[in-house]
């Protein structure tokens, strides 16, 4: 990875391990068990080690979006937050339905943190108000990041 790209996704994975300490609390206030880090973790692992995989595997997803934000952005001539929180809740959206997945085959399907999906609004809720904080953090990290190489930057000879 190039040291351009490096930054994004660390934004990347800085703003999805927001979102993964921000979940504790948004599952009380939906009255929802989900959990994206359940469902990452619990994929690859039953045992207690499920948490650690699970928030790798998210701060790895938050990397790669990242990545990918950086390219879009760096091909439009937008403002870059509403264009991070857009792709963020663009991509909720998109892949939403692919939960029929997780419902149906996910081996720990029903265990705590991996209710059934689909159908459930509360998830729904609690997975958009998810990607906008990540989306929203992406979009703050970049930017500064960003005009702080703007600033430091010498100006053009005339």
């Amino acid at each position: 990875m190039t040291k351009r790209g490096l930054h994004p996704a660390v934004a990347g994975a800085a703003a999805a391990a927001v979102w993964a300490a921000f979940e504790p609390l948004d599952q009380r206030l939906f009255r929802s068990d989900y959990s994206d880090v359940a469902i990452l973790g619990k994929a690859v692992t039953r045992r207690p080690a499920w948490r650690p995989v699970g928030l790798v595997l998210h701060a790895v997803n938050g990397a790669i979006f990242g990545v990918v934000y950086d390219r879009v952005r760096r091909r439009l001539s937008v403002d870059e937050r509403r264009l991070a929180l857009a792709m963020a809740l663009t991509e909720h959206v998109v892949l939403y339905p692919s939960v029929y997945l997780v419902d149906r085959f996910h081996p720990a399907r029903g265990e705590a943190g991996i209710p059934p999906l689909l159908t459930n609004g509360r998830a729904f809720g609690q997975g958009m108000v998810r990607h906008a904080i990540f989306g929203a953090l992406v979009g703050v990290l970049t930017e500064a990041r960003s005009a702080v190489n703007r600033a430091t930057q010498p100006a053009p000879r005339a």
